[in-house]
């Protein structure tokens, strides 16, 4: 299972989805579907753009967890 960082890196941060949308360039409700992990699919080029926004690797953005049947 894959898990995304985003809602706690964005909390760290005190970030709101509307300013990350305004400051990326990336659909707020894709930034919505990222933060709550219910996206199915994204766009590279939305997460090259989180990851220079934020600073960070992909590897802090996403990480490949255990599944729950593990």
């Amino acid at each position: 299972m894959i898990k995304c960082n985003l809602s706690r890196i964005m909390g760290e941060r005190r970030l709101k989805i509307a300013d990350v949308a305004r400051d990326t360039g990336i659909n707020r409700g894709t930034i919505t579907r990222i933060y709550n992990e219910t996206a199915t699919r994204i766009e590279i080029e939305a997460i090259d753009k989180l990851c220079e926004y934020l600073d960070i690797e992909v590897g802090e953005l996403y990480e490949k967890g255990k599944n729950q049947s593990e």
